[in-house]
């Protein structure tokens, strides 16, 4: 279990590149919404405490997760964003519900990569139980927005070196 060995809040600060001047797109579902609440602030957050101005992100909401990639080429067909950031979280079931949702938001995040010139950071908890959830959205796993706030920093600096 690789969480179970890192904190996802844990960087070397000095290897991440600033975001001042990087438009940032972030999708979050509001399924599980105390969850992807905490994995918005921690994204937000970070975003901010790395240099990209609060003018520069833009936030939708969408319904669920299933959701997520569709309001992410939304953004990335309608705005000049840098880079998405979709955040949702997904809780193991009683039905394959469960491994439906995950694997269509993981297959339209590549889709999305692999189309656009734009990073899609998948920022989507797939967990078994809320307690994991919550471990990973802000408790003792840190939270999965700081890393995909620092994904997609590094994720734009990636793609401007070949530009």
């Amino acid at each position: 279990m690789a969480t179970e060995l890192k904190n996802l809040s844990s960087f070397d600060h000095d290897s991440i590149p600033d975001g001042k001047g990087k438009k940032i797109g972030i999708v979050v579902s509001d399924w599980n919404k105390n969850i992807t609440g905490s994995l918005l602030k921690g994204t937000y957050d970070t975003l901010v405490k790395f240099g990209v101005d609060a003018e520069d992100i833009i936030i939708e909401h969408v319904p669920g997760s299933f959701e997520l990639t569709y309001g992410a080429k939304v953004l990335i067909e309608n705005t000049d964003v840098d880079s998405v950031i979709i955040l949702g979280c997904v809780i193991q079931g009683e039905t394959p519900h469960f491994t439906f949702v995950c694997n269509s938001v993981t297959e339209g995040t590549t889709e999305l990569n692999l189309k656009y010139n734009v990073p899609v950071v998948f920022g989507l908890l797939t967990t078994n139980t809320l307690d994991q959830a919550i471990a990973r959205s802000g408790g003792r796993h840190g939270n999965k927005g700081d890393e995909a706030a620092i994904t997609a920093l590094k994720m734009i600096e990636l793609q401007q070196r070949y530009k």
